[in-house]
């Protein structure tokens, strides 16, 4: 079942655009949606997950119209927003078994067999009993998931799902993610890089509300591959290097800028050839070195920042 969206638009009352024009099609499987704070990934969530109004354009998932038919989205969906509550005195089990009544899971035999499932899926059956205030970050974001999979969703969406976990968690919360990536359509909106590049199959980069990159990571990659180069710099030359070159980020190192560069040939003999990576293909889309196509690369003037 393939999300197709089109032409989405979103203006908010204060003026601001949160989306602009937005297509994209989204197959089965693990996608990820990049984008800095502010880019309208949660916008777009929100929209999708039938909790926001579009201004504009449409979105179906499979026959399904998801802006129109509301009732029927949310039946087949999962959604994880960026910040969700839970009661600290209640238990997991508890919590859990009343969102399944909620979702119209009645028969207490099938809710008792789908609740111990959800608690082995997501790897939760040894905490189900304890009190939601004493889980941890990661262990909550788990526990919202279990919620999300009740009622087996065909789209599932995951708003910013790994900030603030800590490494063995946000393992642990990915590996479950690319399993549910296997059965349904799971959005995976994020501003971590590798969170993209480690999971998922294909991808789009937004920022201010527009689509700058679609697309499988790999080849956008393969893209840039042989045009990125590196040079050290003392920080009181940034500005210059700036101004003369496509700068695709900065990084301080060893008391020195280390600069990296978008570039067909090498830029100048003080530049190595470095290996291209993700997080470069998703800040040269951001500073419109690269277009919506995951691979064409834009023509860029020098000094492209």
């Amino acid at each position: 079942m393939e999300l197709r969206i089109e032409g989405l638009s979103k203006t908010y009352e204060n003026g601001t655009r949160a989306l602009n024009n937005v297509s994209l099609t989204i197959p089965p499987g693990m996608f990820g949606l990049l984008g800095p704070n502010g880019a309208g990934k949660s916008t777009l969530m929100r929209i999708l997950a039938t909790l926001q109004e579009a201004d504009a354009g449409s979105a179906r998932l499979g026959d399904i119209d998801v802006l129109r038919d509301k009732q029927v989205v949310r039946s087949r969906l999962g959604y994880l927003p960026q910040e969700f509550g839970v009661y600290p005195k209640v238990t997991a089990e508890d919590l859990l078994d009343h969102f399944a009544v909620l979702k119209g899971i009645t028969d207490r035999a099938e809710r008792r067999r789908i609740v111990d499932a959800l608690f082995e899926q997501t790897n939760l059956e040894s905490a189900r009993r304890k009190q939601l205030g004493s889980y941890s970050g990661g262990m909550r974001q788990r526990f919202g998931i279990a919620v999300a999979l009740l009622g087996n969703p065909n789209l599932i969406i995951v708003d910013e799902p790994t900030a603030g976990l800590d490494p063995a968690e946000r393992v642990r919360f990915l590996n479950l993610l690319a399993e549910l990536g296997e059965s349904a359509v799971v959005i995976l909106s994020t501003h971590i890089v590798d969170d993209v590049s480690d999971l998922c199959s294909r991808m789009a980069i937004i920022d201010r509300g527009e689509i700058r990159l679609e697309g499988e990571p790999a080849a956008a990659i393969a893209n840039v591959r042989g045009k990125i180069w590196v040079r050290a710099v003392p920080r009181a030359e940034l500005n210059d290097m700036q101004r003369d070159y496509s700068v695709v980020s900065t990084k301080l190192a060893g008391g020195k800028t280390v600069v990296r560069v978008f570039g067909e040939s090498q830029p100048g003999p003080e530049f190595e050839p470095t290996m291209a990576t993700l997080e470069d293909v998703y800040f040269a889309a951001l500073r419109q070195q690269l277009t919506a196509g995951a691979g064409a690369v834009a023509d860029s003037a020098p000094g492209v920042a």
